[in-house]
């Protein structure tokens, strides 16, 4: 059949984001352009998460001509602790306590597979994205996920940064207020206690499905405890921004995960936090906080991207090419 030849010869690599409700992969070819992408519910536990990705990994194969275990390369992005070999720990939301997902997916596939944290995945993503969208590469990005939880991941000189057990880039767990909330990781007033999908619920409990576009649209009505709530999200963001930026130096820190779908409203209001500090702190004010910041394009799929390439052995892995 000659398109699937064609295609053949382009090598295609699949890229797997597993997300707690939804798996997002992506297909794309050896120039970095997505050339399909398909969305799953991810179910739970260890034999619905691995069926799922093999469906999604399958469904893109086959749409594109070939057989599965023809794809070129396989990479995978999901939430919890991701050692050097695949074995992916503590992932909750997944109802995964111990999971060798890339031995796991590897002989499901039929080829190769690497494995990543998602946040990780989603940092090489963006770095990819925005080299190709600006026409070469950023030296220093940080990816900055606010969702239901608060975490990042840091790309140095074009390579993802580990630290040396893995845990780099875990800065929701650095407490910003002795006496804030109580986190769940058992510290008071953590990053992700106040500027986390979790922490809003905890300050202000909402039935609404978009409960952050709700809280911003009471808070502009002049509701106290909204007015609260999202001028202590605010402050937590822009928290970690000055973080990220003042330890690592970073040209770029993108906005990604659930809660950066308030766009402009994010943007501006963590702007006026950062024009507050900068009218009292000339450092501050050095830093150009504000010109840094950017959202991920709407819609894109960052961790989905950067899996994709995290699968070619793309970057700082062990058994990278």
């Amino acid at each position: 059949m000659q398109p699937a030849a064609s295609t053949r010869l382009r090598l295609l690599h699949a890229g797997i984001d597993i997300g707690g409700t939804k798996t997002d992969a992506v297909l794309i070819d050896g120039n970095g352009t997505i050339v399909d992408r398909e969305r799953l519910a991810s179910g739970f536990g260890r034999e619905a998460v691995l069926t799922t990705a093999v469906g999604a990994a399958t469904r893109l194969a086959e749409r594109n001509g070939i057989r599965v275990d023809q794809l070129a390369s396989v990479g995978v992005g999901i939430p919890g602790l991701v050692d050097a070999d695949g074995l992916v720990g503590h992932a909750v939301n997944l109802g995964i306590k111990e999971l060798d997902v890339r031995a796991e997916l590897s002989g499901r596939l039929g080829t190769g597979v690497r494995v990543e944290n998602d946040v990780n995945a989603a940092a090489i993503g963006a770095h990819r994205l925005l080299g190709r969208e600006a026409g070469s590469t950023t030296d220093a990005l940080a990816y900055l996920n606010l969702g239901t939880g608060l975490a990042s991941g840091i790309v140095l000189n074009g390579r993802l940064w580990r630290g040396s057990s893995g845990v780099a880039g875990e800065i929701g767990h650095i407490p910003s207020d002795p006496n804030g909330p109580l986190c769940r990781c058992g510290q008071r007033g953590c990053l992700e206690a106040v500027a986390s999908g979790y922490g809003l619920s905890q300050r202000w409990p909402s039935a609404d499905p978009a409960p952050a576009v709700a809280l911003f649209c009471a808070a502009d009505a002049g509701e106290s405890a909204a007015m609260a709530a999202r001028d202590g999200f605010l402050t937590g963001a822009a928290s970690a921004v000055r973080l990220l930026v003042a330890a690592f130096d970073v040209d770029t820190v993108v906005l990604g995960g659930g809660l950066s779908s308030l766009g402009e409203r994010l943007l501006s209001g963590m702007g006026r936090t950062f024009a507050d500090w900068s009218a009292s702190s000339a450092f501050i004010a050095s830093l150009n906080l504000a010109d840094r910041v950017q959202l991920v394009p709407d819609g894109t799929p960052v961790a989905a991207l950067g899996a994709a390439y995290i699968g070619q052995g793309d970057p700082g892995r062990p058994g990278a090419q």
